[in-house]
């Protein structure tokens, strides 16, 4: 994750050697990058009594080299838009079981792409011009441009006109994120990433999704949900490599049961357009037509333009800033955090990488990010969140015994809608400690449930003390306080029970 280059206690002999050289900078702190991280850590340092300057690119739902916005990825083209668009989807599945309900529905419910998408795209603005307002707010002053580093304290910011302005600072940090990929094989050009499929001019009526990751099986229950013919294709067996075989298992029946057309083990080879669709060409040899195809294949630290390599800062082989524990890289002014070191990408961690930094370098209290028990979800239809570790992981890192607690059942709601979609909550529990050391749902509301359930790892819970806790009836949720029995013990050194 990291690499150690200042032994515990020398980090704040660093930074007070720093303080004491007397060299007038124009800011104490400037900000490469506004997205979350960014603007967390602009902020607090601000608080922090420090003089703070940030930069980034015009705003636009769409990236590029030379457009992104404030708020960034998560904001502007990422977590809070495909939130929005997985709600939409939602209504599609809610208005089939309301019937049940008695709700009497004209069987010709219409919904409109465009209006969604106007919606999503004044939420974004105004958080744009709320993220503009929180650095105002903090006394950050923000430059509208593409930044690079010309030297330890040195940053050239190139503004909308094309000129070239540099600044002085005794701390620069990179927080420029990632941006997603596109395999090269035949026709890429003719996919979309995440970015466009946010901002979409129409309805994808046929989709195609390559991929298999967070990303790929969400956008694929958005398009379905909101009536579309989603083919999802993925190299795995499973969707979601890395996360729990139980869950993915599920996850990859709830998205079959919803209609998703599922090919594991097939990848793409070939796009080609014809008329006014696109023909794919699967590795099985297979042709699909598709109005869209998504390319959910991951994304790559955005560093490639910050002249990097001249400065001397280094670099691990995918490109991402090499940091040590706390988030400094090899040149000791100069800082990183977020998706661009490419440690736990995710919009909360760069929440606290932020934190950690502004506090180690501004607060007089150096801070560790603490990777241990990061909860997270995937927000396909229905949701799978966790936290902890998986049963694989846990096997895998044993010094005991491990217990498997697992409650599948079909949730209420759906004794009454008819719809056949079972959910899944699982506990492991390191038999010699009785800590619980990792839990996961798949089902409705398991971002929300899960996220209380990872205070619980966080304090260290034990198997005992969820038995002793009361639950909320009638709720899901009361699951994890109510199972009793052990589904499976795994011996000390047993393999995982499969490697899908």
């Amino acid at each position: 994750m990291g690499r150690k280059m200042l032994a515990d206690g020398e980090i704040e002999k660093a930074v007070a050697a720093e303080e004491a050289t007397g060299t007038q900078y124009d800011f104490d702190l400037f900000v490469i990058g506004a997205g979350s991280g960014g603007v967390r850590a602009a902020r607090f340092s601000a608080n922090h009594g420090a003089k703070v300057g940030i930069c980034e690119l015009p705003f636009h739902p769409i990236s590029s080299e030379e457009i992104g916005g404030v708020g960034g990825t998560c904001v502007i083209r990422g977590c809070v838009p495909k939130k929005i668009l997985v709600y939409g989807a939602t209504y599609g599945g809610e208005l089939e079981d309301a019937r049940n309900y008695g709700w009497e529905i004209n069987e010709n419910v219409d919904f409109t792409w465009k209006k969604l998408l106007q919606k999503k795209t004044d939420e974004i603005l105004r958080l744009n011009n709320i993220y503009k307002r929180l650095l105002s707010n903090a006394a950050v002053k923000l430059y509208e441009g593409e930044g690079r580093i010309v030297g330890p304290n040195e940053v050239e910011v190139r503004q909308i006109d094309g000129t070239k302005i540099s600044y002085t600072a005794k701390h620069i940090l990179i927080a420029t994120g990632s941006r997603a990929q596109k395999p090269n094989i035949p026709g890429y050009e003719l996919a979309i990433t995440s970015d466009e499929a946010l901002s979409l001019e129409e309805f994808p009526k046929r989709a195609v999704v390559l991929g298999g990751g967070y990303i790929a099986v969400e956008f694929a229950s958005i398009w379905r949900g909101m009536g579309g013919t989603v083919d999802l294709f993925f190299r795995k067996e499973l969707p979601l490599r890395g996360f729990d075989d139980e869950m993915r298992a599920l996850v990859a029946r709830n998205l079959e049961g919803r209609g998703v057309n599922l090919h594991p083990q097939t990848s793409l080879t070939q796009l080609t357009k014809t008329d006014e669709v696109i023909k794919v060409i699967s590795s099985h040899g297979e042709e699909f037509m598709a109005d869209v195809v998504l390319f959910a294949t991951g994304r790559n630290p955005n560093t490639k333009r910050l002249n990097l390599e001249a400065v001397g800062v280094e670099l691990d082989q995918a490109g991402a800033v090499k940091v040590d524990e706390y988030s400094r890289t090899n040149i000791p002014s100069i800082w990183a955090v977020g998706d661009a070191t490419n440690r736990i990408n995710l919009t909360p961690v760069a929440l606290m990488e932020a934190t950690c930094f502004a506090n180690t370098v501004f607060g007089g209290k150096p801070t560790k990010a603490d990777y241990s028990n990061v909860a997270c979800a995937v927000f396909c239809i229905p949701p799978l969140a966790v936290v902890g570790l998986s049963e694989e992981e846990a096997v895998e890192k044993a010094t005991g015994d491990i217990l498997v607690f697992t409650s599948g059942f079909n949730p209420m709601k759906n004794t009454i809608s008819g719809r056949q979609e079972r959910s899944l909550m699982k506990l492991i529990v390191d038999e010699q400690t009785d800590k619980v050391i990792g839990a996961s749902m798949c089902g409705p509301d398991a971002a929300e449930i899960m996220q209380g359930i990872a205070i619980a790892l966080k304090c260290g819970a034990t198997k005992a003390q969820f038995d002793s806790t009361v639950g909320i009836h009638p709720s899901s949720a009361e699951e994890f306080v109510t199972m009793r029995t052990v589904t499976r013990r795994i011996a000390y050194k047993a393999k995982p029970k499969t490697s899908l």
